[in-house]
């Protein structure tokens, strides 16, 4: 039995072999002529970057970020202390009549 499982194996193994040595054609980027995306992203990076010196050593926050008035930030919310957004006039979106009904039945 087992000569036998042995002479069926070698045939599937061959036949495995033979099949997967075609896929090199089947994929988009192995193919002859075809664009090859090498680098492409290092390059839309280093194009992005407002200075070419940052991307070797970067540079600190502005002169006028304060931690202080962020953290207070975060912690009205936190607290459900929120400000209220100043009055522009330009704009009322969200303050149209909202009487606390979903509309729904």
């Amino acid at each position: 039995m087992t000569n036998s499982l042995s002479a069926l194996m070698r045939p599937l193994a061959a036949l495995a072999l033979v099949a997967t040595a075609g896929c090199a054609m089947v994929d988009p980027y192995a193919r002859p002529g075809i664009w090859r995306p090498m680098g492409s992203n290092e390059m839309n990076f280093e194009l992005q970057v407002a200075r070419a010196a940052d991307l070797v050593k970067g540079r600190g926050v502005d002169d006028d970020a304060d931690g202080n008035t962020a953290a207070a930030a975060v912690d009205r919310l936190q607290r459900d202390k929120v400000k209220p957004l100043p009055s522009t006039g330009i704009s009322s979106v969200g303050q149209s009549g909202a009487t606390g009904s979903s509309g729904g039945s």
